[in-house]
């Protein structure tokens, strides 16, 4: 009977205890942007107009990954981006060796290889960072998965494309969604916070 009402104590104890530990416990890191359901993020597969190597989304699971949609020939907010890219890596100190940059092209015609090494050279992004090209109907896959869309009047105009920005986790799970005007401290928040979540 004692051993009996001793082991209800004990439980009773270590469920309360468990209870305070998980109030004291941080919450989680809010992120600045649209948190989004943690889903994996499609997989595709592209080519690095700077290495000219096959990239998979997949292939970077590891790291966290910051992913944009950008055209090099772009007079707004791509350059915007690429320099938020930039400086976030800057900001990172050591954690940035843990993030990789990507860049999906939304003007197959106008991002060749050439374009896309001038525009690389131009915003100082090389260490982990990839821009990847591809034939428009690859392209149009992935930008559909993404919720992108792509407009031009025809090569070498202006193209009409979302600004958005993906930050998915070592994982592969889609974290979060900010847009080329979102402040690039509160992206280096964000990508610290991602790092340290499970």
């Amino acid at each position: 009977m004692m051993a009996h009402i001793l082991g209800g104590v004990a439980r009773s104890f270590l469920v309360a205890l468990a209870l305070l530990l998980a109030a004291c416990a941080p919450a989680p890191a809010r992120l600045s942007g649209t948190e989004l359901d943690g889903s994996i993020a499609p997989d595709f597969t592209l080519q690095d107009g700077i290495s000219g190597t096959a990239v998979t989304l997949s292939s970077l699971r590891g790291s966290t990954v910051a992913m944009a949609f950008l055209y090099t020939h772009c007079p707004d907010v791509c350059p915007l981006t690429a320099a938020n890219f930039r400086a976030a890596q800057r900001s990172l100190g050591s954690d940035a060796a843990r993030v990789r940059f990507v860049a999906v092209s939304v003007d197959p015609e106008g991002d060749t290889p050439q374009a896309v090494q001038a525009f690389s050279s131009a915003h100082d992004l090389s260490t982990n960072w990839y821009y990847l090209i591809g034939l428009r109907a690859q392209l149009q896959q992935v930008w559909s998965a993404y919720g992108i869309g792509s407009f031009s009047a025809g090569p070498g105009m202006a193209v009409q494309h979302n600004d958005a920005i993906y930050v998915i986790d070592a994982s592969g799970r889609e974290r979060e969604l900010v847009h080329s005007d979102t402040k690039f401290s509160d992206l280096v928040s964000d990508l610290r916070a991602v790092l340290k979540s499970p």
